[in-house]
């Protein structure tokens, strides 16, 4: 015990072998890092860049070397243009009722396979197939289902007897902006319905069975409880599909093609058509950078109603 006593204790590591070791590591770091970083400058960064500038300019893909700077023209312009704000309308009713179902639809989903009732399993295993089929498909499967000669919904309500005659629905602009949403719902539903089951695994069950026995109501402990600890959840969901569904181009591409009368027109849709077919690339350009901004305000928004408290009060 005496000699152990009288051991030397071993001494910390100099200042100086800590410091060359951390300015190795760095080195290291940066060094596998570096490559990503040149990736994304080229492949990102730098088009995004280059896009923001064209933005100013008057340029057409015919003759790119002839374009004319006019500054905020290009933005005035649109901001001016009654038929860019009836497609912002549009593609903001298309985002609102399109999120708004999934939500409400994924979040019941969501109970129903963490309430582990009979079939629970089958459920969430045959959620991935809506959501593993590629949107260009998806779009041309609902295309055939709305096919007014011999789409499958209208055989079926034939044989129903719901309607006495096939009936062209993609020929009235509302109903045919309503029947892509529920396209894209059908396609997305399952994204947000995992998502939420995730976050629902999580929540300890003490919590509802205390409440359940103070006498609290289902829906009580669905509204003060869950609610509020799925913000976290809600929030990266809100945002993932609202970016989705506010720059949704591939769907009506392969649906509708925008019509019947661009009743179905996105603004991802106008400035695809700004850009490749009126090959006017400047206001292409800008439209691209209004759609960000419009998405950038509804993320702030969602993260600042739901990180406010007064949303469990």
């Amino acid at each position: 015990m005496s000699e152990l006593a009288a051991a030397p204790s071993a001494s910390p590591p100099p200042r100086r072998w800590i410091a060359s070791t951390r300015t190795r590591d760095a080195a290291v770091a940066w060094a596998l890092i570096l490559p990503s970083l040149v990736v994304i400058l080229g492949v990102v960064l730098y088009p995004l860049i280059e896009t923001f500038f064209i933005s100013f300019y008057d340029s057409s893909l015919t003759a790119p070397d002839a374009r004319e700077f006019v500054g905020l023209g290009n933005y005035i312009g649109f901001m001016r243009d009654g038929a860019f704000w009836e497609t912002i309308g549009r593609t903001t009713y298309f985002t609102v009722i399109s999120v708004g179902a999934e939500i409400v639809l994924g979040i019941g989903i969501a109970l129903l396979i963490n309430a582990h009732e009979f079939g629970w399993r089958f459920l969430r295993i045959s959620l991935i197939i809506p959501w593993a089929v590629p949107t260009i498909v998806n779009g041309t499967i609902w295309r055939w289902i709305y096919n007014a000669d011999y789409g499958a919904l209208n055989g079926l309500l034939y044989q129903l007897g719901v309607i006495e005659k096939y009936v062209p629905w993609l020929i009235q602009p509302w109903r045919a902006m309503n029947l892509v949403i529920v396209a894209d719902v059908w396609h997305s539903v399952p994204f947000v319905a995992l998502i939420i089951q995730a976050a629902l695994a999580t929540h300890p069950a003490e919590l509802h069975e205390a409440a359940a026995i103070d006498g609290a109501t289902a829906w009580q402990r669905f509204w003060r409880i869950t609610m509020p600890l799925l913000r976290p959840a809600l929030l990266v969901v809100l945002v993932v599909r609202t970016v989705e569904a506010f720059r949704v181009f591939d769907i009506i591409y392969i649906i509708t093609r925008s019509g019947p009368a661009a009743g179905t027109m996105t603004i991802s849709y106008l400035s695809y058509l700004e850009t490749f077919s009126y090959l006017h690339v400047g206001s292409g350009a800008a439209l691209s950078f209004i759609v960000s901004a419009f998405v950038l305000v509804a993320a702030l928004v969602y993260m600042r109603l739901l990180s406010s408290p007064d949303l469990a009060e």
